[in-house]
């Protein structure tokens, strides 16, 4: 597919379709009203709207622009955590690799969700190889939509666990700007600019707007020197990235009223980030530090994107509309790998050094102070989206019931190519190091994965009277074909193994919403899920995992100072998939089906301003939410390294009735604020008890079924045990200048609890330290 040739094509519609000619734009004297911008917003978002969150037959969450600028978050992790139903499993202490879970899917890199942005596909190759390196920059969006359950037949691939869809900065009806600028710990610089507006002429409406939004972080750890002497250390464990925007779009008053809009935005990432953690008396001793060994850790990323996307409503009740998109990202993780002592000892797994596997001898060649050798490896790949999404919206009312039926088609391609390779590091015993073998890229990984789809759904919303009922069917067709090319230097092109699989499958659902008073609705859905295998499923024999999930509740409103949520879910996933990807825990063990896991949770959310119904001069809103769950295996779990090897997957070893890794049994977020006119002071705690990080359910760090191997006994793997329990309050404080400008603190872990966030992808590893931020941002 040529993504310009599809643009120049595109660019014809509005003239096209229809039969409304170029004359016809020309002289109608019709302009676009409210209803008309909702035409092309209706593309864009899946909710929509904090209000329209009531009105849907399944679970969902609206979250606006103000919610995360209060606090300067631009944290996916921070942002989402208040939402019931959401998991969280920090990484980075920045976001820039998230990994959420909904509903008790794994929370490997975002891999069991559906991330869009303005409703377009956004993980690096949604069929290929879904796993978020790249995820869309919450600091830049206006705000964040989450579906849940029963209301995602309209979007896939990942349908087991649910969607969420960051909506960016939008053309603004007037000419706008608004600049931000925040300085705050560790030599944090952030700076925000958007400019746009609209200019018509006649009948023809051009907006516009550019945008970009810059951060550069020193880090909140430290690189310690080498125990030895020969390494200084270093403080640059920090990132840097930057993202332009621009958005055109034309609007058409014609009969028929139209829109076209072109988007392209751009993302770079520099970030001296590691996958290696601590051993637990080092992270006990100072959780932010970093071995010596970690010095060579660096990631580089490029994403761009860019859409163009067609509205037109031929009648009142019809609007129909397609978007042609196109990905592009490309990323080398240069990383520490494995570790040997001495000159020529074998490598050994850098999880197993950190739990003592081997004694303290790899340990010190980690921190410098012993000689040894180690690998650090290239993990060099690029990736690639593109594909036409159609759809219809058609209102019509039969007798006495109203019907808002809704039809898409998507045809989509996508790619992962991994081109790796691996460079050794000799050390002497005091800690310096020279590479003394460059790896010649692809000799270490050298594969292809592709994906082409079909995706169709037909949904219809049936009102009758204050019932609502929203069946539907989601139907999609992958062909996946994973190509092998040889690690040989000199053979490098040749082709040494392509197979190919096609799946196919249907995803029925249905959700009900009814309105028994003013105040009171009632909600309840069922909806099966699937999260596709990939390409590699051609060789491995994987299955899609499958779910089936069930959602009721009911939801309370009394129009003034008060609404509440409850909703009670389960859902049962079979052929449950967990990656072979360190990131999420499964090193170098194959991807694997390991059968049967049952969830069952509440989700609880109220909102609460007392100074409404009081006629307090200061706004007061309270806002709670709880989540508990019960999310546990149905079957033992025996999974398999390669070649019959170790399994190093943090499900190895769990067993019937034991609880999910990273999932924890209940989490709770509370927030309120006192706002006047001139100024407002907000808070907001968020606890989560500690959970397993590891299937086995068991406090040590012990991989039970590394003894599957001939000859091994069970291996000490620091990916195992727990995390720690922690509670995060965050404090911010605003003073408004001028009607136009307001200045901005914000405290981040006021109580800078220190706590196990993650045990992946290797070893231990904190989340974010206090952090004090103070930063003034201007509208005209």
């Amino acid at each position: 597919m040529n993504f310009r040739r599809l643009l120049t094509t595109c660019s014809l519609l509005p003239a096209a379709w229809f039969g409304v000619s170029a004359q016809t734009v020309a002289s109608s004297a019709l302009t676009l009203g409210a209803d008309d911008e909702l035409l092309f917003l209706s593309d864009v978002v899946v909710i929509g709207s904090k209000q329209n969150v009531e009105r849907m037959p399944g679970s969902g969450a609206f979250i606006a622009e103000a919610d995360f600028r209060t606090f300067a978050y631009d944290d996916v992790n921070q942002i989402i955590r208040r939402t019931p139903g959401v998991y969280i499993r920090q990484e980075d202490g920045y976001g820039l690799f998230p990994n959420v879970s909904l509903r008790g899917v794994s929370t490997t890199r975002n891999g069991k969700i559906t991330v869009m942005e303005d409703g377009i596909l956004m993980a690096p190759a949604a069929y290929s190889d879904p796993s978020a390196y790249y995820t869309p920059n919450a600091g830049r969006m206006s705000g964040l939509e989450v579906l849940k359950g029963s209301s995602q037949i309209k979007y896939g691939p990942e349908t087991t666990g649910g969607i969420m869809n960051y909506l960016s900065t939008p053309i603004p009806h007037g000419r706008t700007g608004y600049v931000a600028a925040t300085y705050g710990s560790d030599t944090d610089l952030r700076l925000h600019a958007n400019y746009g507006g609209r200019e018509s002429a006649g009948s023809v409406t051009l907006g516009w707007l550019v945008e970009n939004v810059w951060r550069r972080n020193n880090g909140f750890k430290t690189i310690a020197p080498a125990t030895g002497g020969g390494y200084n250390g270093s403080g640059d464990t920090g990132f840097e990235r930057n993202e332009p925007m621009v958005k055109l779009r034309l609007e058409f008053a014609t009969a028929a009223p139209q829109s076209l809009e072109f988007k392209y935005g751009r993302t770079d990432i520099e970030a001296d980030e590691t996958y290696l953690g601590l051993t637990d008396p080092d992270f006990r001793a100072n959780p932010f530090l970093r071995y010596a060994a970690s010095r060579y850790d660096h990631i580089s990323t490029e994403q761009e994107r860019l859409s163009l996307r067609y509205t037109i409503r031929p009648t009142a009740a019809l609007k129909l509309g397609v978007t042609a998109y196109q990905t592009d990202f490309a990323r080398n993780w240069y990383k520490l790998n494995d570790a040997g002592v001495g000159p020529a000892g074998a490598f050994r797994n850098a999880a197993e050094i950190l739990a003592g596997q081997y004694g303290d001898s790899l340990i010190d060649v980690l921190k410098g102070g012993a000689a040894g050798r180690l690998r650090v490896r290239a993990n060099n790949r690029t990736y690639g989206s593109e594909g036409i999404d159609t759809h219809a919206t058609w209102d019509f009312t039969a007798g006495q019931v109203h019907h808002k039926l809704e039809a898409g088609a998507r045809w989509h391609s996508d790619y992962s190519d991994r081109f790796q390779w691996d460079d050794i590091y000799t050390q002497a015993a005091d800690g310096s190091a020279t590479r003394t073998t460059a790896g010649l890229p692809g000799t270490q990984e050298n594969r292809r994965a592709e994906s082409d789809a079909l995706a169709l759904y037909v949904q219809d919303s049936i009102t009758a009277g204050r019932l609502s009922l929203t069946p539907g069917i989601r139907y999609e067709r992958i062909d996946y074909t994973d190509i092998r090319r040889s690690t040989t230097p000199a053979s490098l092109s040749q082709v040494t193994g392509r197979t190919g699989k096609s799946i196919e499958y249907f995803t029925p659902g249905i959700g009900l919403n009814w309105t028994q008073t003013e105040h009171v609705t009632w909600v309840g859905g069922v909806h099966r899920g699937v999260s596709p295998p990939g390409p590699g499923s051609s060789n491995n024999g994987l299955t899609e995992e499958t779910s089936l999930g069930f959602e009721a509740g009911v939801r309370y409103n009394n129009r003034t100072d008060l609404s509440a949520e409850l909703i009670i879910f389960h859902t049962t996933f079979d052929d449950l998939i967990v990656e072979a990807n360190a990131g999420g825990g499964g090193g170098v063990g194959q991807t694997s089906n390991i059968g049967q896991v049952d969830t069952t949770g509440l989700e609880f959310a109220l909102s609460y301003d007392p100074s409404i119904s009081r006629g307090w001069s200061v706004r007061n809103p309270w806002q709670l939410s709880f989540t508990r769950t019960h999310a546990v295996l149905a079957n033992d779990v025996n999974a398999t390294g390669n070649s019959g090897g170790v399994a190093e997957s943090v499900f190895s070893g769990g067993r019937k009735g034991n609880h999910l890794p990273y999932i924890p049994k209940w989490q709770v977020a509370l927030g309120t604020a006192v706002e006047a006119d001139q100024w407002a002071v907000f808070f907001d705690a968020f606890y989560q008890p500690r959970t397993w990080a590891s299937a086995n359910n068991s406090p040590l760090l012990i991989n039970p079924d590394a003894s599957s191997a001939a000859g091994l006994q069970p291996a000490l793997d620091s990916r195992y045990g727990r995390t720690d329990a922690f509670l995060l309050l965050d404090v911010a404080a605003h003073y408004r200048l001028t009607k136009a400008t307001t200045l901005k603190l914000a405290v981040t872990n006021l109580l800078d609890w220190e706590y196990i966030a993650s045990r992946v992808p290797i070893g231990p590893r904190p989340g974010a330290p206090r952090t004090v931020s103070l930063g003034i941002e201007h509208r005209f």
